[in-house]
């Protein structure tokens, strides 16, 4: 399986969509251009506060944003919680080897990073972060209230459509952990898309309990693996 990065250039240049629809085929569902371009102009349309634009990370966001940002704190929301609740067939996953996805579903609390995009920037920066987030529109845009140690800011950022063919609901531990460990994509392996969230939460000074207990899991999954994916030509995910 051919790989890729997930970049800046790789989300502009179509690299990464191109290698999305060879696996899913012609069928897969993606926004048209005028969709993104509609969506993105009701998201400004309905912004809290027009002249400070800031986006709420709490996946890969959070250390390989790929677009540009004028400034970078720690926050918190409130009425939501990370999850793993989408399959990832492309990505870090395949139609044989599917993955999960993070998405936040409501209840609870969730920490993350928010990035301030500049205002000359906006239109031209979410048109960056829709093309990586809203390819499929298995998420759903949302404003947010995100708290930082200095004050609150409205942010954006992407919640679980919950409608969408992606989504899974009450997956338990063992199965999340089961297609963690084993999901394996164009972008990589699944797993490490778990271990590098929650080192970035650490660097934060943020514990994840359930990610954590996630991880410990997911590597038990890995070392059984250990063998399998050396035989198929992949490095071990432990």
């Amino acid at each position: 399986m051919s790989r890729y990065k997930l970049t800046r250039e790789s989300i502009l240049d179509g690299s990464l969509r191109a290698a999305s629809q060879a696996l899913l085929g012609v069928n897969a569902r993606y926004l048209s251009d005028e969709e993104r371009a509609r969506q993105i102009e009701q998201a400004l349309v309905s912004a809290p506060d027009p002249d400070a634009i800031w986006v709420f990370g709490y996946g890969s966001l959070m250390w390989n944003p790929a677009f540009h940002f004028a400034e970078r704190r720690t926050a918190r929301i409130h009425g939501y919680h990370r999850q793993f609740c989408l399959w990832a067939r492309a990505g870090r996953g395949s139609p044989e080897r599917p993955g999960l996805m993070l998405g936040i579903e409501p209840g609870g609390s969730c920490n993350g990073v928010i990035y301030r995009i500049a205002p000359g920037l906006v239109k031209s920066e979410l048109d960056v972060l829709w093309r990586r987030e809203m390819n499929s529109a298995a998420y759903r845009p949302e404003w947010v209230a995100a708290r930082t140690r200095e004050r609150t800011v409205h942010a954006i950022t992407f919640a679980v459509n919950r409608s969408h063919e992606r989504y899974i609901g009450d997956l338990d531990l063992v199965s999340t952990a089961r297609y963690l460990a084993q999901g394996a994509g164009p972008l990589g392996l699944c797993c490490d898309y778990l271990f590098e969230t929650v080192t970035h939460l650490r660097e934060l000074g943020v514990r994840d309990r359930h990610l954590e207990v996630l991880e410990a899991h997911v590597r038990m999954h890995c070392g059984r693996g250990e063998a399998a994916v050396q035989a198929a030509g992949e490095r071990s995910c432990a």
